[in-house]
């Protein structure tokens, strides 16, 4: 039977570290077949869901122990938000999210302006059709949005999250994503929930997430 967990956390920092102790005692370990580092070990929560209450808390990176590197910062995470906000793509590069959420954010945005916030069709989707024959498809595949007790709130999913490299950035990232469109459409900031069926952390960062997460 699918194990599914509920991580309640009160902003990003708490919320991966929560993540982390959660994937490391509960991970299903085995050897990837197909996809990022295929041949390689991984540990996988069959499906998480993460609430973070106050995701706008700064520092909305981790805050690692001494002689821990660390997993993002924020001056990568400024380098990676035109990734997810805008079409722009490096050479070499298969897609961005921003080529499929950039003329959404826009919409999503007049959506709520102009129509009013009770709607339950404001969702941005990430990836199409032709997505399942690239060899690295999106991991991220959508991010619904909600207006009510008058903040703005993502809902985000995940197929595939490697909670070591990919989550600290991509949730800090969205949220200054969501901090703008908030203050486009007039609202306060909310909440960020975010599932994914593929949480996992790779075997090279087995021991430094044990480190970060103090469980040595």
């Amino acid at each position: 039977m699918m194990d599914v967990s509920l991580i309640e956390a009160r902003d990003l920092s708490e919320a991966w570290f929560l993540c982390l102790r959660k994937v490391l005692a509960e991970g299903y370990e085995y050897i990837i077949e197909r996809g990022s580092y295929a041949g390689q070990q991984r540990k996988e929560l069959d499906m998480i869901m993460v609430q973070i209450k106050n995701p706008a808390t700064r520092p909305l990176t981790p805050d690692v122990p001494p002689g821990v590197p660390a997993p993002s910062t924020m001056e990568y995470v400024e380098s990676y938000l035109p990734y997810l906000m805008t079409s722009q793509r490096a050479e070499g590069e298969q897609y961005t999210y921003g080529q499929y959420l950039e003329p959404q954010i826009s919409e999503v945005i007049r959506m709520y302006k102009e129509e009013g916030f009770n709607t339950n069709q404001a969702y941005m989707a990430v990836g199409d059709a032709r997505s399942v024959f690239l060899a690295d498809p999106p991991c991220l595949r959508g991010i619904d949005t909600r207006v009510r007790y008058g903040k703005l709130h993502f809902v985000a999913y995940f197929r595939s999250w490697d909670l070591w490299a990919g989550f600290p950035s991509n949730l800090a990232a969205m949220q200054l994503l969501k901090e703008y469109m908030g203050q486009e459409i007039g609202v306060d900031d909310g909440e960020i929930i975010v599932v994914s069926k593929g949480m996992h952390l790779y075997g090279y960062s087995w021991e430094l997430a044990r480190t970060a997460a103090r469980l040595d």
